[in-house]
């Protein structure tokens, strides 16, 4: 379960501050004297996801006679990854395949990316834990999930690789039991 603290924005200021000092900016100049407030309201925005939980989108469900693939594809996602506090981003796709014809609204999925990703985060954790999200709380036949993403500590950094793309998939379900419906779910979200 998640801890609902406040994020304490003025320690992150304060941080901030130590750093712009640390690289030997002057923090007081002009164009830096508000940077750790922006900043530390970034951090608020982007580590939102750390005071919600992500499943209480997915308690919105609907009863419809739809037993058959639903998938929504093309999710923007942006996040941070959790080893370089550097963004993420890039392409989420959720497809499911109802139980008993229990579907949850569309936007509840995308709901749902974005809180799991507005954390520091892994893209495998972040694959993983919206597919389990989806197929307990919607107690789904199948959940598949595929995040194609561009890591900016393998673009600005290190290796520096612009463009190349992390693709990460968790599979469940009915998906994973059957070749012919996973291929037909990878060949849909492909289609885009």
């Amino acid at each position: 379960m998640i801890d609902k603290k406040a994020m304490d924005t003025e320690k992150i200021e304060q941080a901030v501050h130590m750093i712009l000092e640390a690289i030997g900016e002057d923090p007081g100049r002009e164009g830096l004297r508000d940077t750790p407030k922006r900043v530390a309201a970034f951090y608020a925005e982007v580590f939102g996801g750390l005071n919600e939980d992500p499943d209480e989108h997915l308690k919105v469900q609907f009863s419809e006679r739809h037993e058959e693939m639903v998938i929504v594809r093309d999710i923007q996602v942006y996040s941070m990854c959790e080893h370089h506090l550097l963004p993420f981003f890039g392409l989420a796709h959720i497809a499911y395949i109802p139980r008993q014809g229990k579907v949850t609204g569309l936007s509840k999925l995308a709901r749902v990316v974005d809180g799991y990703a507005r954390r520091p985060q892994l893209q495998e954790r972040l694959t993983t834990s919206i597919a389990e999200a989806v197929m307990h709380y919607l107690n789904a036949r199948g959940v598949l999930v595929v995040i194609e993403a561009e890591h900016m500590c393998m673009t600005m950094r290190g290796v520096k690789k612009p463009g190349s793309q992390t693709v990460t998939s968790a599979v469940r379900g009915d998906f994973q039991a059957s070749a012919a419906t996973r291929a037909e779910a990878f060949a849909l979200i492909k289609r885009g």
